[in-house]
């Protein structure tokens, strides 16, 4: 007999994610990889955590466009990576390869 979970792993996910700290060591080990794919997945499960309209509406871009921006074939820009960030109070930064 299997006892029953008490959380889902999307939703210990999600709770984690919407700590700055968790957030940005996520994404921060997801750039790692330097797989495209796999932070267009991270971004958008941080700006779910968050909820998807209210970081559009911090970002100041329309709910579509934040939707296709982070789609599974979404190909957002810089600006609406850094909006998008800042919307979940988070920042682009960028770190030596040689340290």
């Amino acid at each position: 007999m299997t006892a029953a979970r008490d959380k889902s792993y999307d939703d210990s996910l999600t709770a984690a994610l919407t700590d700055p700290d968790e957030a940005a060591a996520y994404i921060d080990a997801v750039m790692e990889l330097e797989d495209a794919g796999a932070l267009l997945v991270a971004l958008r499960q941080v700006a779910k955590a968050h909820g998807m309209a209210e970081v559009a509406r911090r970002a100041d871009v329309g709910d579509k466009t934040l939707f296709r921006a982070l789609s599974e074939n979404g190909n957002p820009t810089l600006d609406t990576v850094t909006k998008v960030l800042h919307a979940v109070g988070l920042r682009l930064s960028v770190a030596s390869l040689h340290t």
